[in-house]
């Protein structure tokens, strides 16, 4: 499983507010274009032996933006110019969802409004609930599916070069939900790499396996190359 890195330019410098240790062409804090205590969670504990703060969102006041775009790359890009110019830091955000083959690449972009969508009540429970249900009877072989993972950089609000990278997780959709950790699709989620539960696996497990840990640490390998 391979993950694909791409975006254009060279380091520009970094938004106001932003410190750079001497040591390193990291920045020191880092605002992280979401509210999701999960995914904030995650992406904590693999900045955070690297040095960088990762600071989220909320404490800044920045109002969720409106994810109207067409695609994963638009809508993280969104988050990131918002939480980029309410902060003056630069801005990680990213946009992941899960995409099913037999539902054409659903829930994908509207993975977590997915029952909402369809009038079936909202959250992780609902979600996981109404995509069991849609895949009711169906073998194995037609419950693949993978996570998909776009993370974007932004050095300040108006970086004409953004950084992009891009993780994918492989798998199944399991018949029943399996383990009560993680989050969102985690526990009908059967990875390949372990053959469990996304659920079940620990925090450091998951990190190093995850579509979302695999984009991340593409974009470290690029913010140190590019700054």
């Amino acid at each position: 499983m391979s993950v694909t890195g791409h975006g254009a330019g060279a380091g520009a410098g970094a938004g106001a507010g932003a410190e750079y240790d001497t040591a390193h062409t990291l920045p020191r804090e880092i605002v992280f274009a979401s509210s999701n205590a999960g995914k904030i969670h995650e992406l904590r504990e693999m900045l955070e032996p690297l040095g960088i703060t990762l600071r989220s969102q909320d404490e800044f006041a920045v109002e969720p933006v409106e994810e109207t775009a067409t695609t994963f790359v638009e809508n993280a890009l969104l988050k990131a110019r918002e939480a980029s110019r309410c902060s003056g830091l630069p801005a990680i955000a990213d946009d992941s969802g899960l995409e099913v083959a037999v539902l054409k690449g659903a829930p994908g972009l509207y993975s977590a409004r997915h029952a909402e969508r369809h009038g079936r009540g909202s959250g992780d429970v609902a979600n996981n609930a109404f995509l069991l249900e849609q895949l009711d009877g169906l073998p194995e072989t037609e419950r693949r599916a993978r996570f998909r993972s776009v993370v974007v950089y932004l050095r300040h609000p108006e970086d004409p070069s953004p950084l992009i990278t891009e993780g994918n997780w492989y798998g199944h959709i399991l018949h029943a939900p399996e383990g009560d950790g993680g989050f969102g699709y985690d526990p009908v989620f059967c990875n390949h790499d372990t053959g469990s539960a996304a659920s079940l696996l620990d925090k450091a497990t998951k990190n190093a396996l995850s579509h979302r840990g695999k984009a991340v640490r593409a974009m470290i390998e690029r913010l140190a190359r590019e700054a």
